[in-house]
């Protein structure tokens, strides 16, 4: 029996962040705030915590504080450029001086956000710089019958919303930014759930068999390959 050749995508695809700041209610608003867009939000309060985060898992973005009560975010920033990362950084902090600003952008920071924010400012930056990473793709992207909006998070089938809880809005933007292209259950696993989220490879199969159901009245298939992962099939 021939099995046809995959391209097992296992390069970074969006939809993780990490928060890095030491004020634990600012960063608890901030990690609800993209949760609820859909993202898996890692959360740390120390520049050496956010070292170790950044040397072993590819994030989609970085929120960095700049006042950290061991390193500075200035050298959590220099470090990471160091090694060569190009992960999208966002700086936060209350240096609110052009000296700040430039140093941090010099240094390789992608944004410069001046405490106190508003968090709609936030979110919309965020977005910018994810969009960025994923190489300028459009905020609406369609598949078939099937519309999504990347800016707004929603999606619709024949013009008509779906009503998608995040992590199958999640998994849909996954699954569709790259259509034709198996990606493996790990890759959505590690997108789809933070550390803090007690849930093995297994619940990627529920959230799959959710959201085949309600894009196959469309016409939008989502091919299993039995032992790899998934992929959604061109229309």
């Amino acid at each position: 029996m021939h099995v046809p050749a995959f391209n097992i995508l296992s390069s970074r695809l969006p939809m993780r962040l990490l928060i890095v700041e030491d004020n634990r209610a600012l960063a608890e608003s901030l990690s609800r705030l993209f949760a609820r867009k859909g993202y898996a939000v890692d959360t740390l309060g120390t520049g050496e915590d956010a070292q170790c985060a950044l040397a072993t898992q590819p994030y989609d973005l970085v929120i960095l504080d700049l006042g950290l009560p061991d390193l500075d975010g200035i050298e959590v920033l220099r470090w990471l450029r160091r090694r060569k990362s190009r992960v999208p950084v966002l700086v936060l902090t209350a240096r609110a001086s052009l000296q700040n600003r430039v140093e941090g952008l010099n240094l390789g920071a992608d944004d410069y956000l001046v405490k106190p924010f508003a968090l709609e400012e936030l979110e919309a930056r965020a977005g910018v710089l994810i969009r960025r990473g994923m190489g300028g793709a459009g905020a609406v992207v369609t598949h078939g019958r099937l519309l999504f909006d990347t800016a707004g998070r929603v999606a619709s089938l024949d013009g008509a919303p779906l009503d998608l809880p995040r992590r199958e809005l999640c998994l849909l933007e996954l699954l569709l930014l790259r259509s034709g292209q198996l990606v493996e259950k790990q890759v959505l696993h590690d997108k789809l759930f933070s550390y803090d989220d007690e849930a093995g490879l297994n619940a990627i199969e529920i959230y799959v068999h959710r959201l085949r159901k309600k894009l196959e009245p469309g016409g939008i298939h989502i091919r299993t390959v039995r032992g790899l992962g998934y992929l959604l099939e061109n229309p």
